[in-house]
């Protein structure tokens, strides 16, 4: 057991981490760039018009792929625990 194997522990999770919020906050970026250039090209300066459809489509985001977003959060948690004799040992 040396700090090699605790690296390792923690590169996964901040891999993991950035994996499950970029599955949420990239559709968010995109639409809110989408909404950008329309506002930029309208002229409308209205604040409601950027914030609305990121949220709506953070929520459905969320929605649809939060099945994914669990599983590999419990597939990561059940790794973690399954190696803990080997860590400890």
């Amino acid at each position: 057991m040396g700090p090699e194997v605790f690296v390792d522990i923690l590169r996964d999770a901040l891999f993991l981490v950035i994996v499950l919020v970029s599955a949420v906050i990239v559709p968010s970026l995109i639409i809110g760039l989408v909404v950008a250039v329309f506002q930029a090209a309208t002229s409308i300066n209205e604040q409601t018009l950027s914030f609305l459809p990121r949220l709506i489509v953070t929520l459905l985001s969320l929605i649809i792929g939060g099945h994914w977003l669990v599983q590999k959060l419990m597939d990561y948690t059940i790794r973690l625990i399954g190696s803990i004799p080997s860590v400890v040992s």
